[in-house]
């Protein structure tokens, strides 16, 4: 994906928006079913995942593509039935909106690149918030994994349809 051309940025913002998608619908999981301590940050996460997929749906046709649609409905990675797996359901939303934002970063250059840093950012910030934990370098610690098992040739290619896939399948 990182190969420098439009296509590869293309192919990069898709993805980060596949994630915005199912990090909006999962939101509206998460809102239903956390605590009212926790509403405003959910009500919060909701908005800027919103305004970001709005951004990308933009810049994907500004390079000529067509933005890919959100589906109906997405599959939970748990079961959510209270505040604690709510909770838990929106830390795991922004480590994978992160993954795909690191991706992004890898595959732009200039203000976009600034952009994703940003996105990215924020995502480990709501992350750190959501779960009470944080990792060095946030979008790559999963990466770093899938970069053990796959080989050497398709190493990023495996870490970026892994962070795709699962962003954009489930939330």
């Amino acid at each position: 994906m990182s190969d420098g051309t439009e296509s590869g940025v293309l192919t990069a913002l898709q993805a980060a928006l596949a994630a915005e998608h199912a990090a909006v619908y999962g939101y509206g999981v998460i809102g239903g079913r956390t605590g009212e301590q926790r509403q405003a940050e959910a009500r919060s996460a909701y908005d800027a995942h919103r305004s970001r997929r709005d951004a990308l749906v933009r810049e994907v046709r500004d390079l000529g593509g067509q933005p890919v649609a959100a589906s109906a409905a997405y599959a939970l990675p748990f079961a959510v039935t209270d505040s604690a797996t709510a909770v838990r359901l929106a830390a795991e939303l922004e480590e994978r909106v992160a993954d795909v934002y690191s991706d992004l970063v890898r595959a732009s250059s200039g203000q976009r690149r600034g952009a994703a840093a940003g996105a990215l950012r924020e995502a480990a910030v709501r992350a750190v918030r959501w779960s009470g934990e944080s990792v060095a370098f946030p979008g790559l610690a999963e990466r770093a994994s899938a970069a053990a098992t796959a080989p050497a040739t398709g190493a990023a290619e495996a870490g970026v349809a892994g962070g795709s896939a699962s962003a954009s399948a489930t939330p």
